[in-house]
């Protein structure tokens, strides 16, 4: 009897196979466990990617933008792989996201800042150029 089964385990999928090993290499169970092989080092690979991008502070959106750009993967599976790393990994991923909500504000307060000077130093260039004249 033949038997196959999908289980999801540390943000990997794996195929699990009931076969008859004289017929191992010429079976298309062996197939498919060789493509489950390959799907699951695709999935690890992805996973890797998409710390590259959390070290990168990149939020979810941006990563699958960066990983579809830039490795031809496709959006739905770095959405797919993400929300799994989410599941598992709930705790991290709440303060990941305070912490860049929080760099995000910093941000935006500093440029606002800078904008700010900019223009006061253009009105007073400005007005020091008609004092002179």
């Amino acid at each position: 009897m033949q038997l196959a089964f999908l289980v999801f385990s540390s943000t990997v999928f794996h195929f699990r196979f009931l076969f008859n090993p004289a017929s191992f290499s010429s079976s298309p169970l062996f197939l498919l466990n060789t493509m489950a092989d390959s799907s699951a080092s695709y999935i690890r690979m992805v996973h890797h990617l998409i710390e590259e991008c959390i070290l990168f502070n990149m939020s979810k959106e941006e990563c699958m933008e960066a990983l579809s750009k830039h490795a031809n993967i496709k959006t739905v599976i770095t959405a797919t792989v993400w929300k799994e790393l989410e599941k598992e990994n709930k705790e991290f991923f709440e303060a990941y996201s305070r912490t860049r909500a929080e760099r995000q504000w910093v941000t935006e307060t500093e440029r606002k800042e800078k904008i700010r000077n900019m223009l006061s130093n253009s009105t007073t260039q400005q007005d020091t150029k008609a004092d002179n004249s």
